[in-house]
């Protein structure tokens, strides 16, 4: 069956207006090229729709059951037009998106209230998880976006890079690196050492670290959460090395000093692979990019 939307709209219109002549008239067609629209809806639907006669034309008892049929269609279809222009449109719509914690509250936040300034009818809901939590919730449709810092070898999604993040080093205000404008990842030798927990991507980096410096890492202390790393290294227990966007929630009491030989790592934004992004979700990236990069300076 091809019956088209220009025949249904040929049929409601006589159906309404009683007459092809005015059918014709409101739709801005040739008469003939409206019956013909007609003829053609009815015998793809194998039945007769319009009882013609010299003056009117009267709904048979399948026209007006299919008539309170197409108008409903007609109805559904226009407004999904008008929601899909709307969405295109940036008036409405709803983004979920997933960050590992300290990255969504220093991030996220502000970008979001950007985002609703600009486009009021836009709303954010928000996942903080770990990063293999993440990826697991882009694959699966679950979020629209996560932002972080993942593996490349990660398949199944497709990678936007938002700025470029490098590890520094977080030291209490009276330890002696506080003093130096550089350290190098030998002078860690021997200290008391806050990492993270090995869950962690940053973990891993900081394992880099070390072995590029031909020194041992025996951890202090290790933490899941970098505000409990910061919480540590603020109480003189240790030194850490955390990304750069950590320095957000630093307190007066921690000092942060750049590595020599700078271990560094893309802060991205990831969605399912094969899928477009929709006009709602390609605003809020520009948004989130150019916040990432205050946090995140060159």
């Amino acid at each position: 069956m091809a019956i088209t939307l220009r025949q249904i709209d040929a049929f409601l219109a006589v159906a309404a207006q009683g007459t092809f002549t005015k059918a014709a008239e409101m739709l801005r067609v040739a008469q003939p090229a409206l019956s013909q629209l007609v003829r053609e809806l009815e015998a793809e639907l194998g039945v007769r729709l319009l009882d013609r006669t010299t003056r009117r034309v009267e709904l048979t008892e399948a026209g007006r059951e299919f008539q309170g049929a197409a108008s409903k269609i007609r109805e559904d279809l226009d407004l999904a037009v008008e929601n899909a222009g709307q969405l295109a449109e940036r008036r409405r719509g709803r983004i979920i998106v997933a960050a590992p914690p300290l990255l969504a509250a220093v991030l996220l936040p502000s970008a979001i209230a950007e985002l609703q300034r600009s486009y009021p009818g836009l709303t954010v809901s928000i996942m903080d998880a770990r990063n293999d939590i993440i990826i697991e919730a882009v694959r699966n449709g679950q979020v629209d976006c996560g932002i972080g810092t993942f593996s490349a070898l990660e398949g199944n999604i497709e990678r936007s890079s938002l700025a470029r993040d490098q590890l520094l080093l977080f030291c209490p205000a009276e330890s002696p690196f506080a003093r130096q404008d550089t350290v190098t990842w030998s002078q860690l030798a021997n200290q008391q050492i806050v990492t993270l927990s090995r869950e962690s991507a940053i973990r891993l980096l900081v394992e880099v670290g070390f072995e590029n410096a031909q020194i041992e890492l025996n951890p202090a202390y290790e933490v899941t959460q970098i505000t409990t790393a910061l919480a540590l290294v603020t109480a003189g227990l240790g030194v850490a090395v955390l990304p750069t966007y950590a320095r957000t929630v630093a307190n007066p009491k921690i000092v942060v000093r750049p590595l020599l030989e700078p271990i560094s790592r893309d802060i991205i934004m990831i969605r399912p692979s094969g899928r477009s992004m929709s006009p709602a979700l390609a605003s809020f990236e520009g948004i989130v990019k150019r916040h990432t990069r205050q946090i995140v300076p060159d």
